[in-house]
């Protein structure tokens, strides 16, 4: 993957949407071909992922629209809010049904490089934890450097540029070569 190109994903409709909206704004302003994944959206609502839908023939037809938007960016940010100490069930419902449905689940998450951030009530580490160990234990390159921002702490847009910055700079390895 030469070119770099952005694909902002949020699993909320609320305040994290508004931050992706603004790292999309700001990676466009980078001048990034970049895109927003509101995962919220009723175009890309997913069942609930149950283990008896282990055939291809049972996967959602937005499914594939979903895989095609994460595959085609090679960069990815990643907000969300903090649920209960951890992943929303947004996201992680539409990561179960990736890894069983989609096309080459590991390619997807092998080896690209992924920023996390979250406005959420509390502090949101737990949240920002539970994110990194996952995309880790996925393959992914998730970036050292992680955003966390509350109504007393918002976010800054000098932050979400130098996490931009920083992210655009490492390279997805291609796991096909």
């Amino acid at each position: 993957m030469s070119n770099k190109n952005l694909l902002v994903i949020t699993a909320s409709n609320g305040e994290n949407l508004k931050l992706a909206e603004r790292f999309l704004i700001a990676g466009k302003k980078l001048n990034f071909s970049s895109e927003l994944l509101d995962l919220t959206k009723s175009e890309h609502d997913l069942p609930i992922f149950n283990p008896r839908h282990n055939s291809k023939d049972k996967a959602p037809t937005n499914l594939e629209s979903i895989n095609l938007s994460m595959e085609n960016h090679s960069h990815w940010v990643i907000c969300a809010p903090e649920y209960n100490g951890s992943i929303p069930p947004i996201l992680t419902n539409a990561i179960a049904w990736l890894s069983v449905q989609g096309k080459d689940f590991r390619s997807l998450f092998n080896g690209r490089p992924i920023a996390i951030a979250s406005f959420s009530g509390g502090g949101c580490m737990e949240l920002l934890l539970s994110m990194r160990i996952q995309l880790t234990h996925l393959g992914a390159l998730v970036l050292g450097r992680q955003l966390s921002s509350n109504k007393s702490k918002l976010a800054e847009d000098k932050s979400i540029n130098e996490i931009l910055n920083q992210l655009l700079q490492i390279e997805a390895i291609d796991i096909h070569n």
